[in-house]
Parts: C-alpha cells; structure tokens; sequence
C-alpha cells in the first residue's frame, strides 16, 4: 500500500448521514475528519480574525461567503499537511473546489444520495445542542434523557431550517450549488456516488472502497 497521504472530501446534503459516516471513516483508517463547522464554531468561539468575520454573517442569518470559509479552511489543511484527512462541510461551492485544487489534488470524493423523502423525516426528527454542534436523531441516535444534551444537561433545539416547511428548500438549494461540484469531481475520475435509505447498507461499500486507498487501522468494520 503506497504511502502517499489520502486526501477525501465527502458530499451531501443535510440529513444524508454524512457525520456518521464521517466518524467510522476516521475510526476505521486514522483519517482526520475535517468539519469545516467544527472549525467555523472553534473559530467564532476563539475570536480569531476569520471567525469574528464569520459571526457577521451568521448573526444576520447569512450564508457563510466563500472567501471567508475557504480562508479559515486552508489555514486548518496549511497546519496538518502530514496527515491523511477527510474533509466535511468543504468545499460547498465551485468557488471553494478551485481554491482546494490550489493547495493538494484530491484522490476520493464521496457523495450521498438520499431520497427526498428519507432526508426530510430524518431532519424532522433531528435536534442539536448548538454550543457544540452535537446532532440527535429521535429513531437512531436519541439522547439518554428526551430533549436534553448527554454530555452536559442543556436543552437541545430543533433548528428553525430542520422544520418540515424549510427542509424542501434546503435540499433544492444545495442541489443548485452541489451539482457543479459532483460534475467537476466526476470529470476527474474521483467521484464515487453511494445510494440508499440507511447508512448502515450504504456504510460497507464505502469501507472497501478506502480499503483499497488505505490500510484500515482496525482489523474488522468498526460500527
């Protein structure tokens, strides 16, 4: 097995069951699961320079602009380019691919294609405890105590855009700003699209197909 670092990005929209994927991915192979919002809250939170320019925008229930997420994202792959990494959340836009392909070629890019219908019961049923960004979902992932966090007692909330009403725009907006980043990545020849309801039938054919990028770390399917 060559002993070039991996480089990954993974694709999809809201409620597809990206995070997790995300995590048995990283525990499986020592990859570096790279959220651009784990970073965005760090950042916010540390009161860096890009992150006071981000809290700008989300205060007034803006969209995060390119030249500020891919700002605060290169700094983070800058720092970490001895490591295999897989990237969450980035890039989202054209804009943001080609700014990726300036610093290192990409050699997988997963996406997930999940029915409409899966996404919008899933995201009906997810509540998150925004100061750390954990998500729950009420059928897979339910917290210990109903509508309390598990790690420190604060109540969660269910998202204004997770409500029924905003899911179908939601989806529709990320397809608009996905597609030509799914069409670029699969001109290249990196794209792997994976489809399904259940992340867990979807989960064994992302395994093999790191496994012939990568050594996994554990011996057996980590779930």
């Amino acid at each position: 097995m060559a002993s070039k670092l991996l480089r990954a990005v993974i694709l999809g929209p809201p409620g597809s069951g990206k995070g997790t994927v995300c995590q048995r991915i990283a525990q499986n192979f020592g990859l570096q699961h790279l959220s651009s919002g784990h970073f965005l809250r760090e950042n916010i939170k540390a009161n860096t320079e890009v992150g006071d320019m981000a809290k700008q925008y989300i205060e007034k229930g803006l969209l995060v602009p390119d030249h500020v997420i891919t700002r605060l994202m290169l700094l983070e792959l800058e720092n970490r380019r001895g490591e295999h990494w897989l990237l969450d959340g980035f890039p989202r836009t054209l804009v943001q691919a080609e700014a990726l392909d300036r610093l290192c070629d990409l050699d997988l890019v997963i996406t997930l294609n999940i029915p409409f219908e899966t996404l919008k019961d899933r995201l009906s049923r997810r509540w998150i405890h925004p100061p750390s960004g954990r998500v729950y979902n009420l059928d897979f992932n339910p917290p210990h105590v109903h509508g309390v966090d598990d790690v420190t007692g604060e109540p969660l909330v269910q998202q204004e855009d997770d409500k029924p009403e905003a899911v179908a725009a939601r989806l529709r907006q990320y397809k608009d700003v996905a597609k030509p980043v799914i069409e670029l990545y699969k001109s290249r020849g990196v794209l792997h699209q994976f489809s399904g309801t259940e992340t867990n039938k979807i989960w064994p054919y992302v395994y093999t197909l790191f496994s012939n990028k990568i050594t996994p770390v554990q011996s057996k399917e980590a779930y």
